[in-house]
This record gives structure tokens, sequence and C-alpha cells, in this order.
């Protein structure tokens, strides 16, 4: 079999075209909640906290003042953008927690797995192990059963 014929076979099976939706739609989602927390949740609550622009905070590691991080950025200073940070980690926050909800309520709607039916089982009357009820020879000490 050929590469490319496998791979075609790979690439066109339902799991990995699931997968590359599944991708595609995550990512969007991303933006969506990327947008949700530095444009509708981080607004109030830095003006909560005294008209705080979170995106703006950040700590200079270089000898010269800059009034925003864009400028330190523009001049190339050394920068730790604790504000940026802030915001991803909620961003990965609140999107951890939807698809914890969503597989949560994905796995509800799942049916429960069959369990076997147990076999039944007998006790050797010469070495007292559990075996096999339909055993006509005890495999630990191998004594004949009667039934």
């Amino acid at each position: 079999m050929s590469m490319m014929k496998e791979f075609k076979d790979f690439a066109v099976r339902g799991n990995v075209m699931d997968m590359a939706v599944g991708v595609i739609i995550g990512g969007a989602f991303g933006k969506i909640v990327s947008s949700f927390v530095s444009d509708v949740l981080m607004p109030p609550i830095g003006l909560l906290m005294g008209e705080v622009d979170f995106s703006n905070l950040f700590i200079n590691l270089s000898r010269q003042h800059y009034d925003t991080l864009a400028q330190a950025k523009e001049a190339g200073a050394a920068v730790i953008s604790y504000g940026v940070f802030m915001n991803t980690v909620i961003d990965f926050l609140i999107q951890a927690f939807v698809m914890f909800m969503l597989i949560r309520e994905m796995n509800k709607l799942r049916p429960a797995p069959v369990q076997p039916e147990p076999t039944p089982t007998k006790t050797c009357p010469f070495c007292y192990t559990t075996i096999d009820a339909r055993a006509t020879r005890c495999p630990n000490c191998t004594a004949e059963l009667n039934s």
C-alpha cells in the first residue's frame, strides 16, 4: 500500500474529520472567550479597582521610563507583562470550565457501559480456591470435581 493511499485513508476517516472540526470550533471559541475577558469582563473589574487597565500592567526591567506597555515594547525594552498574563490565565480558566461543563453534560447523555454478567463460581472442596462453576477439574490443585 502506498504512503499516499494510507494518508488518504487516514485523512478521510470520520474521527480525523471530527477532530479537525473540533480544533476549528475550539479556536473560534477561544477567540470569543479572549474577547469576552479583555473587552467585557476585565474593564468593569479594572474600573472597580481604581480604573486599572489590566492589559497595560507591566514591570519595566530597563532603566528608562515608559508610560504604556506599547511604548515599552516599541522601544524594545525588557518587560514583564503580568497584566496580559492575568488576562490569559482568566481566558484559560473560563475555557477550561466551559469545556468541563460540556464534557460533563455529554457524559450524562452517553449510555452507561454494559457490565458483563459475572461467571458463576464455586469453591474447590480440596484446596478451597474459587473456580469457574463449569469446571470439572480444579486448575489450582488439579483435583477432579464432581458436578
